[in-house]
Order: C-alpha cells, then structure tokens, then sequence
C-alpha cells in the first residue's frame, strides 16, 4: 500500500461535528443565527469571561478590536514580530502603525522589557500572543500597560486550553483573540472569537462586526461603518460540537506529545519544548523544535525539503513579520530584532495532531534526526 503524506495538522473531526453541521444545513438559517449566538454563550462560560463576539477571521477580529478601542491612523501598536498566524497584520490594515519589539528566547513571547523600550507618546496599544501554546509573561505584560494607561490585546489563537498562573489563557487581555481556522485544536475552518468583561467594549464589537437585519430602519444607522464580519451559522455549529468535547481533543493531542516527548530523547541538538516557571499547562499548537545554532535557515529548510521527499509536512513556524517586504517602508531591516530573527531562522515545526500513531511519531522524529546529521551534525543545542 502506498504511504500517504503525514501532514502537518489533521482537525479532530467526530461523528458529533459531521452531525452540527448537517442540521445547519437543514435549517433555515445559514447566516448568523442562534448557533452563533450559543457558541458566543458557551465560549465566554468555558473562558469564565464576561462577553464573546464572534467574528469572521482573527486578522478581522483584531480590527474590530483596535476599531473598538479607537485606535486607528496616527496610533502606534507594539507587536512581536513572531507569529505563525499574522493576526497582527490587522494593525497595518486599519492604518495604525505597527511597532516591533523583541522576544523572550526561551518562550518565544513579547519581552515586556523590548517592549516597553518601544513605547512613545502615540502608543496606544499591546498586542501579545501566546506562541505556539506557551503563555506569555501577562504580569509584566499587564502591569506595563497599566503604567502607560495602554490597552492591552491578548492573541490567544495558538494556545487555548493552556494555563497561566491558574487562569485559562483568554483571561489576560482587555480583549483576547481566538482564531479558529487550521491548525488550531478547536478549528472551524475559518471564524473566531473575542472575548472582554468590558460591556462598552463588547458593544462596539459587535457594532463593528455587522449590521443586522433588524437595524435597517434604526436611527443610528449610518453614524459608523459596521465590517460585514460576522460568523456563519455552519462555523458556528462545528465550534459548538468541538467545545462539547474539548477536553477529549486536548487529551488526545496530549497523548501525542507524550510520545514526541519520548522519541525526541534520542535527538541531540535540539532544544525541546519549553515551559516557563509561571505556566501551569501548555497545549502546543504545532510541535516545534530549535534547531542548534549552528544550523542556519538554509539548513532548516534544507531538512523541511527532506522530510517532503519522505512524504512528511514540516514547516519553519514563521517568516519575522519586520522582515516581510510589506514593512520594509516602515524601516526595519534584519537586525533589528535580534531574538526573534535568531529562533525564527532555527525552529522547525513537526506533525502534530490527534491522529498520529506511536509509530508515526518515531518516523517523523528518526527522519528529522537523518536529515539534521546530513545538513549539520552535532551542531550545540543552545
């Protein structure tokens, strides 16, 4: 039989998704309805926030929050530059001003301490993501964004499910972001949600976010312009089936990490997955792995070419956001942030998703391990 390809992500799909999915289809709604309405309901309860609002798209759902919070030309946003799902494109799109601080090189999360370097009188705004699974430093985040009276923009797409100091991450911003497409472990295909305790906040969202039919003979309407960025009533019925069973999902994955975990022993230089001392769980969106430091990008790509040769998906996690040719009329040039182009050039993100077998894990990893000896043997871990 011939061997297909292992892919990078595979969504956790039951007979309970298939099912949602096919009662939308028979009913008579498939534009925003009363799924949409429930998922927004059940979300915010497994959170523990106040509100959720559903939308199109995390890189709509950061536009509608930047819009909400009144940010827009003329405001500066401080941002990392590492991401695997560009969220953070959204500040460009509503004419702010993306500023790029560095990492954490451990974590791979926003240095609050580059972050505050970045800081000007037209800071309007942080906005921090959860990478690859792993919290980010949201004490120090918070309380720099208090001392500056600065909103703070919680991206929270890579790492639901995953603990900081007790807390669900989702709980840390004044709005936090969950994008749903692949390869999120609650993935919808494409859609997302916000969540916020602010009600003010949670108004202007859902203003933003459409104009229901409802409101055609409003008096208000006109007096803004809403985004048609709402979120379908199919999305909204595989969202609510995969949250039913979300633990099951999680536990699933668990269960694959375990076995990375176990066959990654063998695998010198690298540097496995890390956990900080403040994080209590971490649900990894991909499985990543840094490469020593005398691999380059050339070589990491070299071995992202091999593993497709074997029929293996593998990936660099991301291409530094101040380094796409986009941002390059903002100034920055490479350099500019140190960390984040040295992990980005090293990391190499693996196969990971529920319906990896034990003896897949161990070809992926033996076949990684092959083609790092071929394009540079021995190279240091740190």
């Amino acid at each position: 039989m011939e061997q297909q390809w292992i892919r990078l992500t595979d969504p956790d799909i039951s007979m309970s998704e298939l099912d949602a999915v096919a009662e939308a289809l028979r009913s008579p709604c498939l534009s925003a309805g009363p799924r949409v309405a429930a998922f927004e309901e059940c979300f915010a309860n497994y959170l523990g926030r106040t509100y959720a609002v559903a939308a199109a798209s995390g890189t709509i759902g950061l536009m509608l929050s930047l819009r909400a919070l009144g940010i827009g030309p003329g405001d500066e946003v401080i941002a990392s530059a590492y991401s695997w799902h560009q969220i953070t494109h959204a500040i460009a799109l509503i004419g702010a001003t993306p500023v790029f601080a560095d990492i954490d090189y451990w974590s791979g999360t926003l240095s609050p301490e580059k972050a505050a370097a970045k800081i000007t009188p037209r800071t309007r705004a942080i906005v921090a993501g959860n990478t690859n699974g792993h919290p980010a430093a949201w004490g120090a985040l918070r309380k720099l964004a208090q001392q500056h009276n600065l909103k703070l923009i919680e991206d929270s797409t890579e790492a639901i499910g995953s603990r900081y100091q007790g807390a669900l991450v989702g709980n840390f911003g004044d709005i936090a972001i969950f994008d749903f497409s692949q390869a999120s472990s609650l993935a919808c295909g494409e859609g997302a949600m916000l969540v916020t305790d602010d009600p003010h906040i949670a108004s202007e969202l859902r203003y933003g976010r459409n104009r229901e039919l409802g409101e055609r003979f409003a008096i208000g309407v006109g007096s803004r312009l809403p985004m048609q960025a709402g979120m379908s009533e199919l999305t909204a019925a595989l969202g609510l089936a995969q949250l039913a069973r979300f633990d099951e999902i999680l536990g699933r994955r668990k269960l694959v990490e375990a076995s990375y975990m176990e066959h990654i022993q063998s695998f010198e230089g690298i540097k496995p997955p890390y956990i900080g001392p403040d994080v209590d769980e971490v649900h990894w969106m991909l499985y990543m792995v840094q490469l020593g430091t005398r691999f380059s990008r050339s070589s990491r790509n070299q071995i992202v070419d091999d593993l497709a040769t074997e029929e293996l998906e593998a990936a660099a996690y991301a291409h530094p956001l101040h380094l796409q040719f986009f941002y390059s009329n903002l100034g920055y040039k490479k350099g500019d942030l140190y960390l984040t182009e040295k992990v980005a050039d090293r990391a190499l993100v693996l196969p990971f998703h529920a319906h990896l077998s034990d003896e897949e894990v161990s070809f992926i990893v033996q076949t990684t391990k092959d083609s790092s000896i071929n394009v540079g043997a021995g190279a240091a871990i740190y």
